[in-house]
């Protein structure tokens, strides 16, 4: 069932992206579920059990990990809470089933701070409401999920009606739109099971939306690449790992691998938790064991790796070796002028075979520093931004890119500092953030600023005080991203209505906040357009960060409409070098 669900959901991932709200090019609803799908499926493939409750449990902790959005974070908690209800059982009745379905929905409500009624929260909602009631009427697996299904697809259908812009733009929610294709999965491999065929289930409920509405565009306007320019930002404080000295990396050989307990010489040997610990940290530290009956997965960091291995050969075959030497990590990031802990294309992608496990670790108390920063962004010179600011980890990532909650856990533990700062610099992010911070409360200390756009995470960034107390810099951040107004402008990929916009496919939108303000067939009125609802007292600080399509004509066009219509303002102009966005603007006061 899992498998079909997901690849049902990977068949029509651009579909649900196609449905989101705003009619702008990065829509990724549909691809943030799908690649959560995809790492509960890798998990599942990894270490599969007859058990639906152990399947469940393997499911869960693979979609934890690598939940991206808010789409994923919401899916992931809906089959973690089916994961607790289902954990006791080798097989499921109707009864139970249902419950599960409950159990989740109750988990993925919690898990939201302001539940929003009409999205995916609501369709599955009403499809465990329903399974509970129909569960009682029937022992058919197949025909209770038959029901499950057509109540979600109803439930989807009424999204516009519970969500105003919805009904406004004329497509049904997104999130629910994918769950109800994992459901889909579901049905269709009960039925190959069951031998029976979709004739024998006619009733059926279609969610209504103009396929001809979804349909992306292309800008109008032809851009080009523009030339780089020189990035001019405030001096910060430095990171935490330019203040740590190479050679103070005492344990220096970070080793990640696992122990086959069923096969070498030595399997079947009973594992000694306790006295493997205690040999481990004669010359290592931030030791990490998780084992079951099959497979101990071990991280350490140690000066006699050899030692390590052959410990561990007492118990199994060792396989999935990764040896990391982190004092030459740690020249190579000096020496490059980066400055930064390791690259975030580390932190990218989940090789299929990683474990999903939480991990708890350790570090010495003097490779500590008190503070360090993950930031994410897409664009180098954003990134570059961000670096300057003193943010140890910038993440690539934003609109349809959105990192995993286990890249955050893995650029967390990258960093040497006892609290840790998030900045997620989307709102479609946060979620994902503040599951990490969860993951690792028992380990480390996590401040998640809710910054949901570059510019917010800038100006938070900036009002950072080293020598402050956590809570003063959290204030001073918050207080700093709520003087900040942000603006985006790229194009429209379908005709739509928004408030009392007529947006055409193909023209450039200016988007205020989380709001369409302005929209034009020139790219330079959009930017106009937008500025001006942006623009209050006419003295302010405008920050322009260019996008890898924006051009220099344009952006000379801009800056000289600026200085006549707002002679009092400040601008600045930063290479930013993001996608999708042609420009992203930032006024304060």
């Amino acid at each position: 069932m899992v498998l079909a669900g997901a690849e049902q959901l990977g068949q029509h991932a651009e579909h649900v992206n196609s449905l989101n709200v705003f009619p702008v090019p990065d829509g990724d609803t549909g691809t943030n579920m799908n690649l959560t799908m995809s790492a509960g499926v890798a998990e599942i493939k990894r270490k599969s059990s007859a058990s639906i409750g152990e399947a469940a449990g393997i499911l869960s902790k693979g979609l934890l990990m690598g939940a991206r959005g808010n789409s994923g974070v919401i899916l992931s908690q809906l089959f973690r809470g089916f994961s607790r209800s289902a954990a006791p059982y080798e097989e499921l009745n109707t009864l139970q089933f249902a419950a599960a379905l409950q159990n989740g929905v109750d988990a993925a409500y919690k898990a939201v701070v302001k539940p929003v009624e009409g999205t995916i929260l609501t369709v599955a909602k009403e499809a465990a409401k329903h399974a509970s009631y129909y569960a009682r009427r029937t022992n058919d697996i197949t025909e209770l999920m038959n029901e499950v299904l057509l109540k979600a697809k109803e439930a989807l259908a009424m999204t516009p009606e519970l969500l105003p812009v919805l009904k406004q733009v004329g497509v049904v929610d997104s999130g629910g739109q994918g769950l109800v294709y994992i459901y889909e999965g579901f049905m269709d491999v009960l039925l190959q099971t069951d031998g029976a065929s979709r004739t024998s289930f006619q009733r059926d409920v279609q969610p209504t939306v103009a396929a001809s509405a979804l349909k992306p565009a292309a800008p109008s306007e032809v851009v080009s690449a523009k030339p780089a320019q020189q990035v001019i930002v405030p001096e910060m404080p430095m990171s935490a790992q330019a203040r740590l000295e190479t050679e103070d990396i005492e344990f220096l050989y970070d080793m990640e691998f696992f122990i086959n307990r069923e096969l070498g010489e030595n399997a079947g040997v009973a594992f000694d938790d306790e006295a493997f610990r205690k040999a481990l940290s004669v010359n290592g530290d931030s030791i990490i064991i998780i084992a079951d009956d099959e497979v101990i997965k071990v991280h350490v960091h140690s000066k006699t790796p050899g030692d390590v291995l052959n410990l561990a050969l007492r118990y199994g075959e060792i396989t999935q070796i990764h040896i990391l030497n982190m004092r030459e990590q740690h020249r190579d990031l000096l020496t490059a002028g980066m400055d930064i802990a390791p690259s975030p294309e580390l932190f990218a992608e989940i090789p299929p075979e990683a474990t999903r496990s939480v991990e708890k670790a350790v570090l010495p108390a003097d490779e500590m520093a008190p503070y360090g920063f993950i930031a994410v962004s897409s664009g180098e010179g954003i990134a570059e931004i961000f670096q300057s600011l003193g943010v140890d980890v910038v993440l690539s990532g934003g609109q349809t890119m959105n990192p995993s909650t286990e890249d955050f856990v893995k650029a967390v533990r990258s960093i040497a500092a006892e609290q840790v700062f998030i900045l997620p610099n989307n709102s479609n992010i946060v979620l994902a953030a503040q599951q990490a911070r969860e993951l690792l409360e028992d380990e480390r200390r996590i401040i998640v600023i809710p910054s949901k756009t570059i510019p917010q995470g800038m100006a938070a960034a900036f009002a950072f005080q080293e020598d402050e107390s956590a809570e003063t810099n959290r204030d001073h951040m918050l207080e700093a991203i709520s003087r900040v107004q942000s603006g985006q402008v790229t194009h429209a990929v379908r005709d739509t209505q928004y408030d009392e916009l007529d947006i055409k496919a193909g023209h450039y939108i200016g988007i205020h906040n989380s709001k369409i303000v302005a929209t034009d067939e020139s790219m330079l009125h959009a930017c106009e357009g937008l500025l001006q609802q942006m623009m209050e007292s006419g003295d302010e600080v405008v920050t322009i960060l260019e996008g890898d399509e924006a051009t220099p004509e344009i952006t000379a066009a801009l800056v000289a409409w600026l200085e006549e219509q707002y002679p009092d303002a400040e601008v600045e102009v930063h290479l930013g070098g993001q996608p999708v966005y042609y420009y992203l603007f930032s006024v304060e006061s």
